[in-house]
Parts: C-alpha cells; sequence; structure tokens
C-alpha cells in the first residue's frame, strides 16, 4: 500500500510542480499493470531534486553554494549519489567538514524527500543518499509504460545543429579515419536529437583536387576501368606512388589538377567525374550499412570556387593579404598562426574551401546555432585558424553562432598494420570485410542457414567495431583488437547485442506462456539491476553535454553486466512465483534501455545470435 500512496503522490505533485512543462496523466492501475500503460516520463531527473535539495539545505544554514557536484558512489552499498559540499564549503564557514556535513544531512532529512530513502555521512564529510524502492520501482514502470521515450530530453528543443562527418576523399576506398569520423558523427548527431535537437547531417566529399588527380592520372597509366571501384583503388595507390618519388610524374600530376580545376580538358574530366559517380556510389552503401543517411551533400568543386571568390574579395578588406605570390590569412593577432588559402598558383587550398563550404552551409540553414566538424585530432590548429578567419568574413552569420570542432584519434591494430587487396594499409572496407569474416567463423557452428549467417556477421561486425571506436573518450587514438572486440563475454559491442537478444528472448517466451509484467509484487528489497538503470537519462543528457558517447557505453555495458547477473541468478520465468511479473517488468525495462542505447550509438541489432 505504501508504495501505491507514493506513486499516486508523485504523480500529484509532476501535475502541480511549476518546472514541469509537459504533463502526461497516469492512472495508478497503469503503472502497476504495466502492458497496458500509456508513454510517461518524468522532466525532472533525481538528480536535479538532490542538487536543488543540498542547495536549499546550504541556505537554509546561511551560506551559498554554486554548483553541486553529485557523483555514483563506487560501492552500491555506499549509496546511489554522494556530494563532498560539505569539504567544500566547512573551511570557509570555519567548522570541520564531518560536523557541516551532519547539518546539511539533518537539513535535508528534515524537507522528508520522498524519493529519498536514507541521507547518511560518512568519511570525513561525504553525504551519501539513499533512493527509496518505491522511487525505483516506479522508474521501472516509467521505462515500460515510456518504452522508446525514457530518458529522452528537450534541452535542444528548437536549437538547430548542422553536423559535418566522413567527408572523405573520392576517387579511392574509404580512409580508416573517415570510417571513424563516420561512426562518431553519427553517434553525436543521434546523441543531439535525443537532447531534441534539430540535427542537419552533412557530408562534404573532396571531388577535386590532388587526390583525385592521383587517380585520374593513374586511371591513365593502368588503364583502369573508373567504375570499378577497385580500379580506384589501384589507380590511386599508382598515382600517390609515382607522385611521392618527385619526379617528372609529379609534374604531369599537378598539370592533370589544374586541368581538373579549369575543367579545360574533356577526356580528363570525364575520367573523373566517371570515378567520382562510382566512389559516391560506393559511399552510399557503405553508409547505409553504418546507417547513416545526409541530409545534403557538398562537395570540393563547389566550395573551391566559392571559396577563392570570397578570398579574393576579402583580400581588398584587409582579413586575407598578398605574400610571395599566395594569399594568407595572418592568425598571429588572435594567437595563432598564418596559413595559405591560395596558393601561388591562384588555386585555392583547403582552408580556402572551408570559407566556401561555410558559405554553402549557411545559406542552406541560415538559422543554425552550432556548426560541427568531425575530422582528426591532426586538424586542431587547422580549424582554429580556419574558423577565426570565417568569423571575421561573415561576421553577421555567425554571431552568436558555435563554430566546433569535434576531433577523432587515430585507430591502430593491435596486430599492426593490416594487409589489404588495395594496399598495404588500412582501409574502412578492408577492416568492415576482415571483421565479418570472423564472425562468420565465430557462428558458423549455431545453426543458423546462409542468410542468417550473413545478416548476423555484418550486424555482430559493424558492432564490434564501432563499439570499440565509441568507448574511447573523443579525441583518444583506439587500438582495434580482433579477439577482444569479438567477445560475447565481455567489454564489446557482441556482448551488449547478445544481452539485449538474450532479453528479448526471455520476454518472448513469456509472451508465448501469456504472463503479464507487473510492479505489483515486488521483492522486499531492490538490487543492483534498478540501482544501475534510473540512472539512464542522466547519462543520455551528460553524454550530449559534453560530447561524449564514451559515457553511453560505459552505462550501456555496466547495465548489461548487471542483468546477465540477475538473470544467472534469478528465475525470471516461473507461473508459480509471485514475483515472476515484476522479474520480466525489469527484463522490459532492460531490454527497452539497451534498445536506447543501441539505437543513439548507432550500433545495429541482430534478431538472433
Amino acid at each position: 500500500m505504501h508504495d501505491r500512496i507514493y506513486l499516486l503522490y508523485v504523480i500529484v505533485r509532476h501535475y502541480y510542480d511549476s518546472v514541469v512543462n509537459d504533463v502526461v496523466s497516469i492512472h495508478e492501475s497503469q503503472i502497476l499493470l504495466l502492458n497496458s500503460t500509456p508513454k510517461c516520463y518524468s522532466n525532472v531527473m533525481i538528480s536535479e531534486q538532490i542538487q536543488k535539495a543540498i542547495q536549499s539545505a546550504v541556505a537554509g544554514l546561511g551560506m551559498e553554494v554554486g554548483e553541486v557536484v553529485l557523483e555514483h558512489p563506487g560501492e552500491l552499498s555506499h549509496g546511489d549519489y554522494a556530494t563532498n559540499v560539505a569539504m567544500a564549503l566547512a573551511k570557509k564557514a570555519g567548522v570541520k567538514p564531518k560536523d557541516l556535513a551532519e547539518k546539511i544531512a539533518t537539513a535535508i532529512r528534515a524537507q522528508n524527500i520522498p524519493e529519498i530513502a536514507k541521507v547518511e555521512v560518512a568519511g570525513p564529510g561525504f553525504i551519501n543518499f539513499h533512493l527509496s524502492q518505491a522511487f525505483l520501482v516506479y522508474e521501472i514502470a516509467k521505462i515500460v509504460s515510456g518504452a522508446s521515450q525514457y530518458g529522452l530530453n528537450k534541452t535542444l528543443a528548437g536549437k538547430t545543429v548542422m553536423i559535418e562527418y566522413t567527408s572523405p576523399n573520392l576517387f579511392k576506398p574509404l580512409h580508416i579515419g573517415n570510417l571513424v569520423g563516420n561512426i562518431l558523427g553519427e553517434a553525436l548527431s543521434r546523441l543531439l536529437m535525443a537532447s531534441g535537437a534539430n540535427v542537419k547531417r552533412i557530408n562534404y566529399p573532396s571531388d577535386i583536387g590532388l587526390t583525385v588527380a592521383k587517380g585520374v592520372w593513374g586511371l591513365q597509366k593502368t588503364g583502369g576501368n573508373p567504375k570499378d571501384i577497385k580500379a580506384l583503388g589501384e589507380a590511386y595507390r599508382v598515382g600517390n606512388t609515382a607522385y611521392d618519388e618527385a619526379g617528372d610524374e609529379k609534374k604531369e600530376i599537378e598539370v592533370i589538377n589544374k586541368a581538373l580545376y579549369e575543367d579545360s580538358n574533356p577526356t580528363l574530366t570525364t575520367l573523373r567525374k566517371e570515378g567520382i559517380a562510382t566512389s559516391l556510389l560506393h559511399l552510399e552503401l557503405l553508409c547505409k550499412k553504418l546507417g547513416t543517411k545526409f541530409d545534403t551533400q557538398f562537395f570540393e568543386s563547389q566550395s573551391a570556387t566559392l571559396g577563392r571568390a570570397i578570398v579574393t574579395d576579402n583580400t581588398s578588406h584587409g582579413i586575407f593579404e598578398k605574400s610571395d605570390g599566395a594569399v594568407v590569412y595572418k592568425g598571429e593577432v588572435d594567437g595563432l598562426h598564418t596559413r595559405v588559402f591560395l596558393n601561388s598558383h591562384g588555386l585555392p587550398t583547403y582552408e580556402a574551401k572551408e570559407v566556401g563550404l561555410f558559405k554553402l552551409k549557411s545559406d542552406m540553414y541560415p538559422n543554425f546555432d552550432t556548426s560541427i566538424t568531425v575530422t582528426g585530432n591532426e586538424q586542431l590548429d587547422f580549424f582554429k585558424v580556419v574558423f577565426s578567419a570565417i568569423k571575421k568574413v561573415f561576421k553577421e552569420e555567425t554571431k552568436g553562432k558555435d563554430l566546433r570542432h569535434v576531433p577523432n584519434g587515430f585507430l591502430t591494430l593491435t596486430t599492426g598494420k593490416m594487409s589489404s587487396r588495395k594496399g598495404n594499409v588500412i582501409t574502412g572496407e578492408s577492416l568492415i570485410e576482415t571483421v565479418q569474416e570472423l564472425v562468420r567463423e565465430k557462428v558458423k557452428d549455431r545453426g543458423f542457414d546462409a542468410s542468417s549467417t550473413e545478416s548476423v556477421a555484418e550486424a555482430v561486425a559493424i558492432g564490434a567495431i564501432k563499439y570499440s571506436i565509441l568507448r574511447q573518450q573523443m579525441g583518444s587514438n583506439i587500438i582495434f583488437d580482433f579477439e577482444k572486440s569479438l567477445s560475447f563475454e565481455g567489454d564489446s559491442g557482441p556482448y551488449l547485442q547478445y544481452t539485449t537478444v538474450r532479453a528479448k528472448t526471455v520476454l518472448g517466451k513469456a509472451k508465448a506462456l501469456g504472463l503479464l509484467t507487473s510492479t505489483e509484487n515486488t521483492p522486499k528489497a531492490t538490487g543492483e539491476l534498478e540501482r544501475i538503470i534510473y540512472r539512464f537519462p542522466e547519462v543520455l543528457l551528460r553524454a550530449t553535454q559534453d560530447y561524449a558517447p564514451h559515457l553511453l557505453v560505459t552505462f550501456a555495458i555496466e547495465l548489461s553486466a548487471s542483468f546477465n547477473a540477475f538473470y544467472a541468478n534469478h528465475t525470471i520465468i516461473d507461473e508459480k512465483d509471485p514475483e515472476s511479473p515484476y522479474r520480466l517488468a525489469l527484463t522490459s525495462a532492460v531490454v527497452s534501455v539497451l534498445e536506447q542505447c543501441l539505437q543513439v550509438l548507432a550500433i545495429p541489432l541482430p534478431e538472433k545470435m
């Protein structure tokens, strides 16, 4: 009865709480019988409530505190949240931290917050908070009733975010760095959308320049078919090797490069267009496999012409200046460095192309709030200078806007370089193909037919690669270990996928038996699973705010480990056990949250494993 009264209290509290923007009515029976529960989610997270309670208690003691830092104790026995606020304030207040902590804890207890079961002081002055069982059960009800809505927030509602990622050099296979950028960019896009942002995905392929010129030269030498992606890869390899040797071939490639920019040689232009079309089709198929669909695609051939004109125009305005036949931007005035925007031949460099690209982007989405570019760490200084120049050229267009470069690290293998049919280099395609073949071998004895084997192999391979990249902090280098990445029993993408499939299988069996999920008959005490799963909304929000998908990965793997321990220690389906419906509800909540995690991380979920 206490649980029911609490649940009704929370509903009424949320209805009258002035900070809640959207209110969803819930009947008690719909919470207790989860099969018929409507969508429902709170706009105020428990962490925010605890922070406000601490601020109120501190204010009541005649003190002020700015940001209240909460953390989850390493041991669940120490509580669900902890704060060191007393230790931070004690010196200024002239009291012992533990004494002040006791006073703050007493003031918080006096607030009679039903979500909090216990407030205690530990160690030199930490304040620990234990959440009530009724609240944790209520969260399980919210998850199941809210399904795909649980955890979402509206902190970025009304904001438009342009995010550019992948952006490969065409005329050759996808570079491993572009694969990493695609995976991080897609995860960031989905995180931002989970916070209500209007996200515009942008791809910016390089369809002109030295890379393409090397490929065109290589096609002429090898006689390769420009409609064959493998032939393009080989042509680029040949052209790149010749250019690096810096002989007559380098001069020939530079002549081709100039002719392609000027569109002065129909034969060369035709080869370029055919190769670009082949590369784009190949890229589209690969992005589909990775779960990415772009809203807009701009090309370097567009930004180059536009960027050259803008730089030339603003040279007379003093933003750029001539230097030894080139046009440069001197960033020293802003604590940066000088970079060339037009070379001595009058051709636009990557810097000028970025200026043109910004014009294309801002014309397409003039009301944007944030523009994000996801590329490698090595371009950190490049973008500092480019953004500085763009803000001076486009003063009005960038006023109040956030231009942000999000760096990604390099991916290397524990086995060193990987041999590829396209050359002794790592490519995005070769990595996926290699991992996929390893998965085929791993699942060959699981009784799948050929179609299912291929479907599982692709999903697990993509999941293994994405997880290995997303588990690292943004900008960190990545070491890809084939064996660890494909483990079904540890810190890996397949482990997340397997756990979700296992939990869904349990629910499928229960449904076939006609068993219902319910939170009416709860156990005497909630376990670890309930005390992890409720954290999902705050993890999702922080991962968005910090541009940190790895936080979501860490949470998902922790939840998976907890569920597998729960699965091993409990009989979930038992028609004679009155607690079985609650265990089914808990399993359903795990499925909902893990599916949300996988969806945001763009990790595919096989139907079976």
